[in-house]
């Protein structure tokens, strides 16, 4: 700014010296005509380089300057380095916001940024895919008047965010119901973020626990007042030998349902605790040995079970749970047939290199809206039949587990008044053939030997 007032009292100051020289070489009205060309020129000078700025501002960033000397000189330098500056700061300014969005893209979260007026500025794929939205339709629009939910309306209104509200609300896609946790946060000049999160598998898993403590108290409540009843009989009653031994009996049942409850919750938790099973081989003819051992005495001579085992198909896996799983399954289907009925197990090879284990009864069968419940935990299609036959409601739900660690399915079949089919199946990469290990199968270690024996006992 000095510069440009030095040059502009120069240039006044030649002008006035030179009117004067003019004066001394001529009268007042030559000198006057000559500063006024001068200021002219100076006029129509400074009217071409502001009309070349015009043009240079209008064009796009970075096009060369308009060429000129003096004080015009650097004002264009001046403009042009402060175009540039400005220009880098838009630039990092652009990628902070490239940034900022493809971060909140990856968040597993849901992001919607808000104005004062609580209308749409922004948001990633997960908001749009939890609360329905189109950012290419829904921008501009107030929040409130897309996401009805009265709960969403009462906090947004109430202004107090400090916790998140639980809403379920119905994918308008898949129409399946979920659970989201939304949280509002305040920033900027009035301006709100909106924080949306998927909580339905933990609501899920938080709905499961309380069922299961429900489950398993009401499952050892009745035990335990049956005995307390016969505890209290006893202690303050006069009975004979045969009543006493009576009440015994029945105690004992009762003490032995909750241990066997206890063993398969234990169980449960020993599969849950650990993902991959030891992957000895098993010689599955044995195993099916031990397995209608344990149906045929559960049986008694009340029904006819039939053992139709492909032989030179072991299994890779550990012994224990697969004995586990497959005695589950026939011990289950000797249960719920009538007596005088058949129970047949089949175990045979599979087209894809596998093998499965079918086993099949024409007992009274199941309704067809129980099959896909019924591995889970405590889950009873008839909960008196289940009791008095000795079930804990946790047969099914062991096998699941079992088969998954194996890498194995099952698939349930069944017709009322008909029967039932109990497939599981286990991959390629689980069945040992005889030929695949020269017809000698791995030794069972000294501590599942133990482990069987305690079983058995």
């Amino acid at each position: 700014m000095n510069a440009v007032w030095t040059r502009t009292l120069a240039f006044s100051g030649a002008v006035l010296v030179g009117t004067f020289v003019v004066r001394a070489l001529s009268d007042w009205t030559t000198a006057f005509a000559f500063a006024a060309a001068v200021f002219l020129l100076r006029y129509l000078r400074d009217a071409i380089h502001l009309q070349a700025l015009w043009r240079w501002s209008r064009k796009e960033h970075g096009a060369t300057l308009p060429r000129s000397s003096g004080a015009w000189e650097e004002l264009y330098a001046q403009l042009y380095h402060r175009g540039r500056a400005t220009q880098r700061e838009i630039a990092n300014l652009s990628q902070a916001l490239i940034s900022f969005r493809g971060a909140a893209q990856a968040l597993p979260e849901g992001v919607v940024t808000l104005n004062a007026q609580s209308q749409i500025l922004w948001c990633n794929a997960q908001a749009e895919e939890h609360l329905n939205l189109k950012l290419s339709k829904d921008e501009g629009q107030t929040l409130t008047n897309l996401v009805r939910a009265p709960d969403f309306l009462v906090y947004v209104s109430r202004g107090e965010w400090e916790k998140p509200v639980q809403l379920r609300v119905r994918h308008s896609m898949q129409g399946a119901e979920r659970v989201l946790s939304l949280q509002l946060v305040a920033y900027g000049d009035g301006q709100k973020l909106l924080l949306s999160r998927d909580i339905t598998r933990f609501e899920r898993l938080e709905t499961m626990r309380r069922d299961f403590v429900a489950n398993v108290s009401h499952e050892l409540k009745t035990p335990l007042t049956v005995l307390s009843g016969f505890l209290e009989t006893i202690s303050e009653s006069a009975l004979s030998a045969k009543q006493q031994a009576d009440y015994l009996a029945l105690m004992r049942e009762q003490a032995e349902r909750m241990q066997r409850l206890v063993d398969d919750l234990l169980t449960l938790s020993a599969l849950e605790a650990n993902s991959t099973p030891h992957d000895d081989v098993v010689d599955a003819t044995h195993l099916f040995e031990r397995v209608e051992s344990t149906a045929r005495q559960l049986s008694a001579g009340r029904h006819r079970i039939v053992f139709d085992i492909e032989p030179g198909l072991s299994i890779a896996g550990a012994e224990l749970e697969l004995t586990s799983a497959f005695a589950n399954l026939v011990t289950n289907a000797i249960r719920y047939t009538e007596d005088g009925g058949e129970v047949r197990v089949t175990w045979s090879s599979t087209d894809d290199g596998g093998a499965s284990l079918a086993v099949a009864d024409n007992g009274i069968g199941i309704q067809a809206h129980h099959l896909p419940r019924l591995t889970e935990r405590f889950y009873r299609v008839d909960r008196g039949r289940s009791r008095q036959s000795g079930g804990t409601g946790l047969g099914l739900a062991i096998v699941k587990h079992v088969l998954t660690r194996h890498q194995g399915t099952l698939a349930i079949t069944s017709e009322v008044g008909k029967g039932s089919v109990f497939t599981a199946t286990l991959p390629a990469k689980r069945i040992v053939r005889q030929a695949d290990s020269n017809d000698v199968l791995d030794p069972v270690s000294d501590e599942h030997e133990r482990d069987r024996e305690l079983t058995d006992a």
